[in-house]
C-alpha cells in the first residue's frame, strides 16, 4: 500500500471516530433539551433512542481516544508508557476541573465532565494492555462491577444527585463516593466503557472487516442483552421488583411496568432487591445496561467507520463537531444556563445550529477546539516529564 493510501485510511479512521463522537454529543444534547414525555404522556423519541446510550457512547469513545493517543494498535512500553500515563493524567485533571466549574451552573443538566476526568485517570493503569486483555476485562468488569456496587451501596447514604462542584472538594469522602458509586455517571461500573473503548481502539479500525464486525457484533450484543433482560423480567421478576419497591430511589413513579423499567434511574438501581440488576433501563449501570450500551456504542462506531471512506463529504461536518466535543459540550451547558434554555422555542435545533456553525469553520481554519488545545498542551507538558525518547 502506498503512503498516500495509508494516509487516506488513517484519515477515514479519524473521521469515523470523530463522527461517532458527534453522534454522541448530539444525542446527549437531545436528552438535555427535548422533554422526556410528549404531550400524550409517551416517552419522546429522543429519550427512547438516546437516553443512556449517548452518554455511554461518549464514554466508550473516550476509551478509543485513549488507545489512539497511547500507541494505537501497539500498546506503549517503557518510557513511552510512562509518558502516555503522565499525559493522560494531565488531560484528566483539565477535564475534571472544567467539569467541576460547569457543575456550579444552574443548567438542569447532570454534567458528565467531572466523572469523565476520573474515568480517564482510572484508565491510566491499563494503557499498556492490548485488545486480547482489554476486551475480556471489559466484559468481566461489566458483569462483576455492578454486583460489587450493589453490595457496597446497601448501607451507604442516598446519593445527592447534585453536580460535583469545586465546593464539593470540602467533603472529599462524599465526593469520591458519588463520583465512583452513587452519582449519575458512576465511574466504578463505568470503567467497563473505558476498557471496552480502549480495547476497540487497539484494533485495526481502518479495516472494513473490523468496522463491519463492530457494527454487526455490537448490534447483536445490544439486541441480545436487551431481549434477555426483558425475558427475565417477564418470568415473574417484574412482580418481585414491584413488591420490593424503589426504597426511596427517585426513579419516576407511575405505572411500574411501563414507566419505572424504561425511564432513567439517575445512575444506579435501588438496593431493595438483587433482581434490580437484571434491568436494562437507561442509567442503571447493571450488567445488562452496560453490555447493551457497549453494544450500541460499538455498532455506532462501526457504522461511522464503514461510512467514512464512502461518504466523507457528508460526515465531515459531523466529524468537525465530534473533533471538539469538550468545547462544544461545555458551551452547550453554558447556553442552557443563559441564552438558550430548554424552554426556548426550537431549542434543540438552535443548539445544533450553534454546534455546527462553530465547529465546521473552526476545524477548517484553526484546528483543535480551545479546550481541546488546552488539554493537549497540558498533556504534552506532562509527557515531557518522562524525559526524551531513547
Amino acid at each position: 500500500m502506498s503512503v498516500g493510501a495509508k494516509t487516506t485510511a488513517a484519515g477515514a479512521r479519524l473521521l469515523g471516530v470523530d463522527a461517532a463522537r458527534g453522534v454522541a454529543l448530539l444525542g446527549m444534547m437531545s436528552v438535555h433539551v427535548i422533554p422526556a414525555l410528549t404531550q400524550d404522556g409517551e416517552f419522546s423519541a429522543s429519550r427512547l433512542i438516546a437516553g443512556g446510550r449517548s452518554s455511554a457512547l461518549f464514554a466508550v469513545l473516550a476509551g478509543v481516544s485513549l488507545a489512539l493517543v497511547a500507541g494505537g494498535r501497539t500498546p506503549p512500553a517503557g518510557r513511552e508508557l510512562l509518558a502516555a500515563r503522565l499525559g493522560v493524567g494531565a488531560r484528566a485533571l483539565v477535564i475534571f476541573l472544567v467539569g467541576m466549574m460547569l457543575g456550579s451552573f444552574d443548567s438542569g443538566v447532570a454534567v458528565i465532565l467531572a466523572y469523565y476526568g476520573v474515568l480517564f485517570l482510572l484508565a491510566v493503569p491499563f494503557l499498556g494492555l492490548g485488545p486480547r486483555m482489554l476486551l475480556p476485562l471489559a466484559a468481566a468488569w461489566a458483569v462483576l462491577a455492578p454486583l460489587v456496587s450493589h453490595a457496597w451501596r446497601v448501607d451507604q447514604p442516598a446519593a445527592s444527585y447534585d453536580n460535583p462542584t469545586l465546593d464539593s472538594l470540602a467533603a472529599p469522602a462524599t465526593l469520591i463516593r458519588e463520583l465512583l458509586f452513587t452519582g449519575y455517571y458512576p465511574v466504578f461500573p463505568w470503567m467497563a466503557y473505558a476498557l471496552a473503548g480502549m480495547g476497540l481502539g487497539r484494533l485495526a479500525l481502518n479495516s472494513p472487516r473490523v468496522a463491519g464486525a463492530l457494527f454487526g457484533g455490537g448490534a447483536a450484543l445490544a439486541a441480545a442483552t436487551w431481549a434477555t433482560s426483558w425475558i427475565i423480567l417477564d418470568s415473574g421478576v417484574r412482580e418481585r421488583l414491584a413488591e420490593a419497591g424503589l426504597g426511596g430511589h427517585p426513579a419516576s413513579p407511575g405505572d411500574f411496568a411501563d414507566v419505572v423499567l424504561t425511564t432513567s434511574f439517575y445512575g444506579t438501581t435501588p438496593t431493595t432487591s438483587w433482581w434490580w440488576l437484571v434491568v436494562s433501563s437507561p442509567h442503571t449501570a447493571t450488567p445488562f445496561d452496560l453490555l447493551h450500551t457497549i453494544g450500541t456504542a460499538a455498532a455506532v462506531l462501526g457504522l461511522m467507520l464503514l461510512l467514512a471512506p464512502r461518504a466523507a463529504v457528508v460526515l465531515r461536518p459531523l466529524g468537525a463537531v465530534g473533533s471538539m466535543t469538550f468545547t462544544l459540550y461545555s458551551l452547550h451547558v453554558v447556553l442552557l444556563t443563559t441564552v438558550l434554555p430548554p424552554t426556548t422555542t426550537h431549542a434543540y435545533a438552535l443548539h445544533i445550529v450553534v454546534a455546527f456553525a462553530i465547529a465546521v469553520p473552526w476545524r477548517r481554519f484553526v484546528g483543535r477546539g480551545p479546550l481541546e488545545a488546552l488539554a493537549a498542551t497540558m498533556s504534552r507538558n506532562a509527557r515531557a516529564l518522562a524525559g526524551p525518547p531513547h
